[in-house]
């Protein structure tokens, strides 16, 4: 059998879940400094639950999950698609289950919800530099509440991870959902052509403008409105936020409410980091309102996005619920800390604290009430498991980067000490029990 991990899955090692620890605590800690509470979700949904929430695309990178014994033999007797052999999928964000939970708990929640959620998604995407079939989403979202504080918090909210994780190149490309429909019918481009129209703009900083206007012809949107729209947002590179409101206003026509919209928000944020970038689309069918990605220079692609879905909530109710969030990507995160050598130098500390040897079969008992005793005084503790020669055993602890071997020797037990050994200037002398913690300590 093949030993290989499945394409765009991964195997953790320890050095690196410490540092996907180091980065989800950080961000946990900040998320938590906001009022956020946690949620847990299944990783499976109800198919129906997940289909018709992402746009065509979206429907297409569901993982499903085919239906069992009977059910399934039934099904493959009258299927007439690839959905009637499932009914069960693996959840492709945690957006739509969130909507699910408040929609069942509606009765049980705060009228206003903050709730973050890091928990891993799958996506049957083609693999590439940090996009991986099976990843892990850091979300937060703020329910029943139109009010733009709550997008300004979010912006706060993910300025203070980055620049706690050490990230000081980064922006917040803004737009709104509604803009954009602005924009493409002020180009002439039909309603039933749109969302064709966004699902290519969506892909303008992978394949560039040319790229985009292919898929535009493919899609059937004619010639000339697509290069009027392309054009207007190349003219816009590099603009200041105001200029770039005006600009939109005169290529509209009129101030619109996503254009107050947005000039509130720059004006409540008051963030050097927020860049208006009317050409974002983010693909999702189910925003509404303001829409945002994190960008890192030199980097393509984002390390997160979201934005305000004010109407996903309410496909699974009676009553339409508010609501807005961001999601932070966790492995595009560390491959970027990674290449920029942005963890802490302790990440790659020693785990252990002391190691104790075995020195016969009759100083097993005695090697393990010195490992408790140091364990219970606060320190991490590894027994070495077999009877071995002592330079074996200080080979393996020298190995895993311990800095400490207590030796356990027929001398050490007949006087009732304990040998420490320091394993990085090598020396070592006796001790009583009780000498162990400030010896260490010091």
């Amino acid at each position: 059998m093949k030993a290989q991990v499945a394409r765009g899955m991964r195997d953790f090692l320890p050095a690196d879940v410490r540092k996907r620890n180091y980065v989800v605590n950080i961000i946990r800690e900040v998320y938590e400094s906001y009022g956020y509470e946690p949620i847990e979700t299944p990783a499976i949904e109800n198919l129906e639950t997940l289909l018709g929430k992402y746009g065509e695309e979206g429907n297409q990178l569901i993982f499903k999950i085919l239906k069992r014994g009977e059910k399934l033999r039934q099904a493959l007797g009258d299927a007439e698609n690839e959905n009637a052999l499932a009914d069960l999928a693996l959840r492709y964000d945690l957006t739509v289950p969130l909507a699910r939970v408040v929609a069942n708990y509606k009765d049980k929640l705060p009228k206003f919800f903050k709730r973050y959620q890091i928990q891993p998604v799958w996506r049957a995407d083609r693999p590439a530099r940090g996009r991986f079939r099976e990843f892990y989403q850091c979300d937060l979202d703020a329910i029943g509440s139109t009010s733009p504080i709550v997008e300004v918090e979010i912006f706060s909210v993910i300025c203070d991870v980055l620049e706690r994780l050490g990230f000081d190149d980064f922006t917040i490309r803004l737009n709104h959902r509604k803009l954009l429909k602005e924009l493409l019918d002020a180009c002439g481009i039909v309603e039933s052509l749109q969302m064709e129209a966004l699902t290519a703009i969506d892909k303008l900083d992978k394949i560039g403008i040319e790229g985009v206007k292919k898929e535009f012809q493919e899609r059937g949107i004619q010639k000339e409105p697509s290069e009027r729209i392309l054009s207007f947002f190349d003219d816009l590179q590099g603009r200041e936020n105001e200029t770039i409101l005006q600009e939109v206003e005169k290529f509209i026509g009129q101030k619109t409410q996503s254009i107050e919209n947005l000039e509130t928000l720059l004006r409540l944020a008051e963030n050097p980091r927020l860049k208006l970038d009317v050409s974002l689309a983010r693909g999702l069918t189910y925003y509404t309102g303001a829409i945002m990605e994190l960008a890192v220079k030199d980097l393509s692609g984002s390390l997160g996005g979201g934005g305000r879905y004010d109407c996903l909530i309410g496909m699974f109710g009676k009553e339409q619920i508010p609501a807005c969030g961001f999601s932070l990507g966790l492995e595009r995160i560390l491959v970027v800390m990674e290449e920029r050598n942005l963890f802490p130098e302790k990440l790659q500390a020693p785990l252990v604290d002391v190691m104790v040897t075995v020195w016969d079969e009759r100083s097993i008992t005695e090697s393990l009430k010195i490992a408790d005793f140091l364990r219970r005084e606060g320190f991490k503790v590894l027994v070495y498991p077999e009877v071995d020669k002592l330079n074996k055993q200080l080979k393996y602890a020298s190995q895993i980067g311990v800095p400490y071997v207590c030796i356990l020797g027929e001398s050490e037990i007949a006087e009732g000490k304990v040998s420490l050994k320091n394993m990085v200037n090598g020396s070592q002398e006796k001790l009583d029990r009780n000498e162990l913690k400030s010896k260490i300590l010091r």
